[in-house]
């Protein structure tokens, strides 16, 4: 059943983002896709009202795909706004710390270099994009380092086979304080939509056998898996997420088969191949 709230987009802080905007992939967003198909058509732009901590801001998504001559197979979506608006100048308090590091680098960069400058591996920041019930209106979250920091703390010894079933059935872990549950309540939360916005590209089936476990009991159960396991990595990227029916789950975490991402198939310790039946997200 789809909620009133799906995941749209996990952006990673860079200087666009600060400033101007960004572009929205939408192939793999399911009901991000359903919406924008039904009142954003090629080469049209849209206001849209964007809500951070609970204070609305302007902005603008276009798809811009303006004629064929552009030869897109599938639409293309930016959210825009200008570097004096108030939403730029909120996420540039909000990433502080990530704004102060890209403007340094800025200027001591070879002039004419227009590479993009990247976070450190230990100092990402996230912006996180929802819809919500209302239409034109999205929910932002941010996702800062020191959010990802205390998430570190609290994972570091758990089980990744229980901490998924906690991503996939959302359990809270009454063990957790209340700091801590605070803290990452919205990496868990986005770390599920991700995962829910997966089962729902895939039918509910698993993408290794290709099976519907429970269909013909009008039942739906799959789960979301981390190829690299969550408690080291804290990736949960679309690409780092597999949806998988409960038995190839638990054999998965039961003999820790190594994933090959080249060719998309699970090395398994006893020789054993297997491929994946469907793949819509992983390139």
């Amino acid at each position: 059943m789809e909620t009133t709230e799906n995941y749209v987009y996990k952006k990673e802080v860079d200087w666009s983002l600060l400033h101007e905007g960004l572009t929205l992939p939408i192939e793999n967003q399911v009901v991000f896709g359903r919406i924008m198909g039904k009142f954003l058509p090629r080469g049209e732009s849209k206001n849209i009202t964007m809500y951070l901590d609970g204070k609305s801001y302007k902005a603008k998504i276009t798809n811009v795909n303006f004629s064929p001559k552009h030869n897109r197979k599938k639409d293309t979506l930016q959210i825009r706004y200008s570097p004096n608006s108030e939403l730029a100048t909120a996420l540039r308090t909000y990433f502080f710390e990530s704004y102060k590091f890209i403007s340094e680098k800025r200027k001591i960069r070879e002039p004419g270099d227009r590479s993009m400058i990247r976070l450190p591996d230990d100092s990402k920041e996230y912006l996180a994009i929802y819809t919500t019930e209302y239409e034109n209106t999205y929910l932002l979250e941010t996702i800062v380092a020191d959010d990802i920091y205390a998430l570190k703390n609290v994972v570091q010894n758990q089980s990744e086979r229980l901490l998924e079933a906690r991503f996939n059935y959302d359990i809270v872990d009454m063990n957790s304080t209340i700091l801590e549950t605070e803290r990452i309540v919205k990496i868990r939360k986005l770390n599920k939509k991700i995962g829910d916005n997966l089962k729902m590209l895939y039918n509910y089936r698993c993408q290794i056998c290709g099976k519907s476990i429970g269909e013909e009991y009008d039942s739906h159960i799959v789960e979301a898996h981390h190829i690299d396991y969550f408690i080291h990595s804290l990736n949960n990227d679309s690409n780092n997420q597999l949806i998988v029916c409960p038995n190839h789950h638990s054999i998965i975490h039961d003999v820790n088969p190594v994933f090959d991402r080249k060719r998309l198939v699970y090395l398994y310790p006893n020789g054993m191949q297997e491929g994946l039946a469907l793949n819509y997200h992983i390139g």
